[in-house]
């Protein structure tokens, strides 16, 4: 789009606030300010759609990466053959040369580290699935999950593999998942974020979580997420200084608008939109976020459900309890991060403590969205960046061992927003190192998420230093039996 065009699609919108502003009621401004938003990305985008392609069976997502990799031999790909294979190098056919971190590329020997935790059928899927002792509360609702058992990536290393995952690219500098979606549908609430970003600290290794993997790269970044932090000010600088009236804010705000407004009739640059919108957006948001994280509306059955920890701010039970009130309010993208699935060593000990820290508030939010009849328009996505190793990294014992990155196969699971209920795709060898049947990789889940959310991957776009981009590059492909 030239420079031209884009300078008269602005006046439009201008003109459009001017007339929302002084003339439509608060619930109407409120709508309408959801389809500006999604003009504005259109108009910047230089043809992206205005909305989903096909009718959309989610309508919001909310993400819950497990940063770290979560050992899938422990938790959801039981391989019972493994016992007997105690200590035994892992076989060079097996192994296949693959590639190695170095942290384990020097060892001499690759001995199999069975899982110490026992594994019971939920016969409720297909044919049942297999899971670990240590997630009890997820168990009880596996008849709403999908599991991908064959999942794989590109990326052995945390920091590269995180951002493939969020980004589709190993490189930084590209959208987030969650940024992409708040381009392509635009706000459903004009005083909440479209994407919001919690954070859980966890137990042992805990990687660094850099803000890119949440940025919006080079999309107009009222599309970055918002991260809501632990305490009494979820996000910074929200509340008014001392002294300072919330008339006096909204004076300031409108002089700054109206400065801003003259430098953008003057320069053409799109950013300074996205900045009106924000500062209009923190403006409300200092009267809807407190109360999004005041609980005490919550009845003592939803809390209970949950449990203790819901009432610890910051913890995963809490998160999750805010990603369902974030899910009410129309939130398009909420995502939780929970560190330290890095379990190199020690690993039987910090992975009970990492399970305990999530499996009840995570199958609490299932429950929670299903009974407000939620869960069939919210797609919940769990995964980490890859798996870990069938061998053990270090000294392997019967009761300790620990596993390196393994990016060859992993699991995860959905739930909810149009994905198949109680199924189980793609398997591994009997070593939980290799996919024999249905690869599925970062590219294909993105399609195939984005396409529950009713957008073809491949026409979701946006132009930049003269390409089209998207979320999944140049690859992906749906995988219709993961849809319902």
């Amino acid at each position: 789009m030239n420079p031209i065009q884009q300078h008269y699609l602005s006046l439009t919108r201008r003109r459009f606030f001017g007339t929302a502003a002084a003339g439509l009621g608060a619930g109407l401004g409120a709508l309408a300010l959801g389809d500006v938003l999604g003009a504005r990305a259109y108009a910047q985008g230089g043809g992206a759609p205005l909305g989903p392609h096909f009718p959309p069976k989610a309508k919001r997502v909310i993400y819950l990466h497990m940063e770290g990799g979560p050992s899938h031999l422990d938790l959801f790909d039981y391989k019972p053959e493994l016992r007997r294979r105690f200590n035994q190098d892992l076989p060079d056919s097996i192994r296949q040369g693959q590639r190695l971190t170095t942290m384990t590329s020097g060892q001499t020997r690759f001995p199999i580290a069975p899982s110490v935790f026992k594994f019971s059928r939920y016969a409720n899927q297909q044919d049942g699935v297999w899971l670990s002792e240590l997630i009890p509360h997820t168990a009880s609702v596996a008849n709403e999950l999908c599991f991908v058992h064959s999942m794989r990536t590109d990326a052995i290393n945390h920091e590269p593999g995180i951002t493939f995952f969020q980004t589709g690219n190993q490189q930084p500098g590209r959208p987030s998942f969650g940024s992409w979606l708040s381009y392509g549908l635009g706000s459903a609430n004009a005083n909440l974020p479209t994407f919001v970003v919690m954070i859980t600290q966890g137990q042992g290794n805990m990687q660094a979580l850099a803000a890119r993997f949440w940025g919006s790269g080079f999309l107009p970044s009222e599309h970055q997420g918002c991260k809501l932090r632990s305490g009494s000010e979820p996000v910074l600088y929200l509340k008014d200084p001392t002294g300072i009236a919330r008339t006096d804010r909204r004076k300031m705000l409108d002089l700054i608008g109206a400065l801003n407004e003259k430098e953008a009739r003057e320069s053409l640059d799109p950013e300074i939109d996205a900045r009106i919108a924000q500062a209009e957006m923190a403006y409300r948001m200092q009267m809807s976020v407190p109360e999004l994280t005041d609980f005490s509306d919550e009845d003592d059955e939803t809390l209970a459900l949950y449990g203790p920890d819901v009432r610890q701010p910051g913890s995963f039970a809490a998160n999750c309890l805010l990603a369902r009130r974030l899910a009410e309010r129309g939130v398009r993208f909420i995502q939780l991060y929970m560190r330290g699935w890095d379990q190199h060593n020690g690993l039987p000990n910090e992975i009970k403590l990492q399970t305990q820290a999530v499996d009840r508030g995570q199958a609490a939010l299932i429950k929670d969205l299903r009974r407000r009849g939620l869960l069939d328009e919210t797609l919940v996505l769990w995964a980490g960046e890859f798996g870990r190793t069938v061998y053990s990294q270090g000294t392997l014992t019967e009761s300790n061992y620990g596993r390196d990155h393994h990016p060859r196969c992993f699991s995860v699971w959905c739930a909810g927003g149009g994905m198949a209920r109680g199924v189980s795709y793609g398997k591994t060898d009997d070593y939980g190192y290799n996919i024999v049947e249905n690869p599925v990789d970062v590219h294909d889940l993105h399609a195939t998420l984005l396409r529950v959310l009713g957008f073809d991957h491949e026409r979701l776009t946006y132009a930049h230093q003269g390409r089209d981009y998207r979320l999944t590059d140049v690859a992906g492909r749906v995988i219709p039996e993961l849809i319902a």
